[in-house]
């Protein structure tokens, strides 16, 4: 990807589309054995131990300090009878429910995923669903330094328009593993798209077409101090220049610098779900002129906001930048917005994208390939300065009242109260990366993922259920699958590596065989082979059919093992490339655990909620470093 990038071809992004395979559905049998494996890997937990111990289940039951069972022995057991009763009735009905509807569907998932993960969901999605990361620029030749805003901006801009442009004409590259093509539909939905809030189901509206396929909208909404401005991207014909866009920026920020702060709708798109459907039906019902300027709005490339904080970050401590993205001031992003491009007042950006029209790899692409554009061209614009008579950007102008502006200060009030009790941590780790992994015959990812399970364990002294994402763009609209990554095998390894009774050797072939359940897990899970979904799948199809809900999702132990987005630790891979991205923890005692590698060290991006004594998320990326190097000295003192 990284050499084919903006490399025109004779291939079209899309046009492997009609040929993909459609979304396979996992055998019942294979599933719940996957399933009843990965809840014999969480049967312990330490009750009441301090948080800051570093000791594991053996060292805990050597001192004679109680340990109780996660799920006692009759618990378990009842598990198991429930998964046989399941696959020898109800469950057996329901799979072959299911294999009907996927015979009518190229992707049997595709719409229930996007409601239950995503349009269903009734919490404030802006913080909770939103996933956001820096611009890498600062690491080269952008950086942090004042009055480089509105300048850097007019570039970065500009090479984001490029992309558009070369989506539109289909130039972008298809991914490809090997020979094979990807699905590249969610490439789709990353320009002029947003989220629009309903009473009870959000929906997405997308306005992109390719040239192919008729016109496009070429206007840009930009967000400052509560005001919101548009101007169109095309003049004449042409894509305008940096010294336009530059013009354009200046304008609006001389203006609202100089003049009284708008009324911040944007921040309604951070509330509640319901209560910003109420809000914005409320708001179009106060004048019909609102409801145009929204879809002003929904219908641009991109939102592109300015803040005027300068949030500190070095190649080594992104923890300042990130925070500043995910939950910085919510008048100037608009958070159903599957694009926000954020610019602060030292010239560090970063963007801030609504989750539910595509996942993070799809802005991990465009990011590298703008940051790849800054690169080349030393961070300037080496262009003409010319620059023609172009209309002046138009400001959106909300018809308002009392109520309205009421619901804005709610919404920003309750933001800033759920926002002010995250906490972020993200650094880099500079002692070694993929290259000597990789040397060790070791996959950097699942290097990362173990040292994550064995920095938890001793942190809290109990394995934790653990997320990682998994793409299954192998198939027709695929997206994601759920790798657990607490496995039986990650387990035995943590326990041996806290007990001074192992030797080194046998250390080292836990550690290996972890090392092979885990990648095994991951090609299964992109195969289409997991679990969780197919699992997802079967309840729905039962809800569909208005069945009662089947004991094996009612069972405690389904949401103790992560079921039902119940998992401790959330956490992804976001690629090889330097881009980097968090989002919130999945539960409220739980970590959000985002990391991407290089050869020469991985960066780490950790969240956390303050307000639940049980977490930190500077502890655990500390105790995640240590790992790392314990890793590595096993494998290096092993073959002493």
């Amino acid at each position: 990807m990284e050499n084919q990038l903006a490399k025109s071809t004779e291939e079209r992004t899309f046009q492997y589309q009609d040929s993909l395979p459609s979304l396979p559905v996992p055998s019942l049998e294979e599933s719940l054995k996957k399933y009843l494996e990965s809840v014999t890997r969480t049967c312990y937990q330490i009750r009441g131990l301090d948080p800051d111990a570093k000791r594991g289940f053996l060292d805990l039951t050597r001192e004679g300090i109680q340990v109780k069972p996660f799920a006692n022995q009759e618990e378990y057991k009842k598990t198991e009878e429930i998964v046989q009763k399941f696959q020898s009735g109800i469950g057996e009905k329901l799979h072959q429910k299911l294999l009907e509807r996927a015979k009518g569907k190229r992707n049997w998932l595709e719409e229930w995923w996007l409601n239950v993960a995503y349009l269903d969901v009734r919490i404030p999605s802006q913080l909770n669903v939103n996933f956001a990361g820096p611009a890498a620029h600062f690491e080269h030749y952008w950086p942090p330094k004042e009055g480089t805003q509105l300048e850097r901006g007019s570039i970065t801009l500009w090479h984001n328009l490029n992309y558009w442009q070369l989506l539109r004409k289909e130039k972008v590259p298809v991914h490809k593993v090997g020979n094979t093509p990807l699905d590249m539909n969610q490439f789709r939905m990353l320009f002029s798209t947003c989220k629009v809030p309903g009473i009870t189901r959000d929906s997405i509206m997308n306005y992109f077409r390719t040239e192919s396929e008729g016109r496009s909208p070429n206007h840009i909404v930009v967000l400052c101090r509560g005001r919101a401005f548009v101007f169109d991207v095309i003049h004449e014909g042409c894509l305008v220049t940096p010294p336009e866009l530059l013009r354009q920026l200046t304008y609006i920020h001389k203006k609202c610098h100089s003049e009284p702060d708008g009324p911040g709708i944007a921040a309604l798109t951070s509330e509640e779900r319901t209560r910003w459907a109420k809000a914005r039906e409320y708001l179009i019902g106060l004048n019909p002129e609102n409801l145009a300027l929204l879809e002003k709005i929904q219908s641009s490339l991109l939102v592109y906001s300015m803040e005027d904080s300068s949030p500190h970050v070095t190649p080594e401590d992104y923890s300042e930048i990130i925070a500043a993205i995910l939950i910085g001031d919510p008048t100037v992003r608009w958070g159903d917005k599957s694009y926000n491009l954020i610019s602060f007042s030292n010239g560090v950006f970063g963007c801030n994208c609504d989750h539910a029209p595509f996942d993070a790899m799809i802005m991990v692409n465009i990011s590298y390939y703008v940051d790849e554009k800054i690169f080349q061209n030393e961070g300037r614009w080496k262009g003409s300065e010319k620059v023609r008579d172009i209309p002046l950007p138009e400001e959106l102008i909300f018809i308002v009242d009392e109520k309205v502006l009421n619901d804005i200060n709610q919404a920003k009030a309750q933001y800033l109260r759920e926002a002010s009790d995250l906490q972020i941590a993200a650094y880099a780790f500079t002692s070694f990366g993929k290259k000597l992994t990789k040397n060790k015959m070791l996959h950097p990812d699942t290097f990362i993922q173990l040292a994550l399970q064995l920095a938890y364990y001793r942190l809290h002294g109990h394995p934790g259920c653990c997320y990682e994402t998994a793409m299954t763009r192998y198939f027709y609209h695929g997206r994601t699958e759920t790798v657990r990554s607490c496995t039986v095998e990650a387990v035995r390894w943590c326990q041996s590596m806290q007990d001074p009774s192992v030797n080194l050797r046998e250390r080292q072939q836990k550690m290996l065989q972890a090392f092979a359940k885990h990648n095994k897990m991951m090609k299964d899970c992109s195969a289409g082979k997991g679990f969780d979904r197919h699992l997802l799948g079967l309840l729905l199809i039962a809800k569909e059919e208005g069945l009662p809900v089947p004991e094996l999702f009612t069972d405690p132990l389904f949401s103790k093992s992560g079921g039902g987005g119940n998992f401790v630790l959330s956490t992804s891979l976001v690629g090889y490339l330097r881009v980097q991205g968090v989002v919130v923890p999945m539960v409220h005692n739980g970590y959000g655990f985002f990391y991407h590698i290089r050869d020469d060290r991985f960066v780490v991006a950790c969240s956390a909620w303050k307000s639940c004594p049980e977490t930190d998320a500077e502890k655990l990326v500390q105790l995640t470093f240590c790992a790392f190097h314990d890793m590595i000295q096993l494998m290096n003192s092993a073959h002493l």
